[in-house]
């Protein structure tokens, strides 16, 4: 993802509005969506995105909001079941691939990684574990070595490497991978360990390679020469 994309956030709520403005520095264009338009007096004086009234898993109102031109689509509302199926409607609907939805119940996670949602749990949540999601390129590493030279990374890969072994992805990216994230649990790598729905890869790379491995990852397999 590069450039200037349209991401759109349900719920303005202090991670929502958040966010909101974060993105919108970075240079996106951003649509939040809120059924309280009171709400929306969380976001700055200066915020130039879109303001809709109602609720994200209203087909009426994801469109208003530009759902079908959204690159991302972040559910950060107070409700775990209203997170979940507007993420649904998202992306089944409307072929939004990047959504992410935080829930409260971590009991949940599981179940929504099955299908296909991304979560993040109110446990471990911050602004920028979601950045990294839906900004991969852009996000700040998870740990940098002293000299700020080797970093540790979350990437983002193309469905299309689904199945394939860890061990040969690392010789296709020329980087070596830590661990995956599957269903909430770290996973050490193994020479069987196969990339799987859901997964979250963590690499250990020198940071100038990064934009390198980002392209390789984001090409499928066979395309990537």
């Amino acid at each position: 993802m590069r450039g200037e994309m349209h991401i759109v956030i349900m719920g303005c709520g202090r991670v929502g509005s958040t966010l909101a403005h974060i993105l919108e520095d970075s240079g996106h264009s951003v649509a939040i969506i809120d059924r309280d338009p009171q709400a929306f007096r969380r976001l700055r004086a200066g915020f130039r995105g879109r303001r809709v009234t109602g609720v994200g898993f209203d087909r009426d109102v994801l469109t208003e909001a530009g759902v079908e031109s959204a690159a991302a689509f972040v559910a950060v509302s107070s409700g775990d079941n209203s997170n979940i199926i507007s993420a649904r409607v998202a992306r089944e609907t409307f072929g939004v691939d990047n959504v992410v939805a935080r829930i409260y119940d971590p009991r949940r996670a599981e179940v929504y990684q099955r299908l296909g949602i991304p979560t993040v749990a109110t446990v471990r949540w911050t602004a920028d574990q979601i950045l990294r999601r839906i900004l991969p390129e852009g996000a700040e590493p998870l740990w940098r070595d002293p000299t700020g030279t080797v970093i540790l990374a979350e990437v983002t890969a193309h469905q299309k490497w689904i199945g394939t072994r860890v061990v040969d992805l690392e010789g296709r990216v020329k980087a070596r991978a830590g661990f995956i994230n599957r269903m909430g649990e770290a996973l050490t790598i193994t020479d069987d360990t196969v990339i799987q729905e859901g997964d979250v890869l963590h690499v250990i790379a020198v940071e100038s390679d990064m934009d390198r491995i980002n392209k390789v990852l984001a090409t499928a397999p066979e395309e990537e020469e």
